[in-house]
């Protein structure tokens, strides 16, 4: 059953990937200053992150998603990772 709120609803991925960006960017120290929509894009990326690198380490079967703990530990990491590359302004 397809619902609104399934895991292949496109509302439901955005809905989950704001509320992971935003825990993102909450448990990343400093000024991570960005609109919705790239909240959102953290939060879906940091999601994928946590699922490749589950299933790379065994922890997860190919085609399972990442937990949510997972998923905000993978924008956390992104978060790191753009601040490296960004450097400082």
């Amino acid at each position: 059953m397809n619902g609104l709120f399934s895991s292949t609803s496109w509302l439901y991925i955005i809905l989950v990937g704001f509320f992971v960006g935003l825990l993102g960017r909450f448990f990343m120290p400093g000024n991570n200053r960005m609109g919705c929509l790239l909240t959102i894009v953290l939060g879906i990326i940091g999601a994928l992150l946590a699922g490749w690198f589950g299933q790379y380490m065994g922890w997860y079967a190919p085609g399972e998603p990442a937990g949510f703990l997972g998923a905000v530990l993978g924008a956390v990491v992104v978060l790191a990772i753009l601040r490296l590359f960004s450097g400082r302004r």
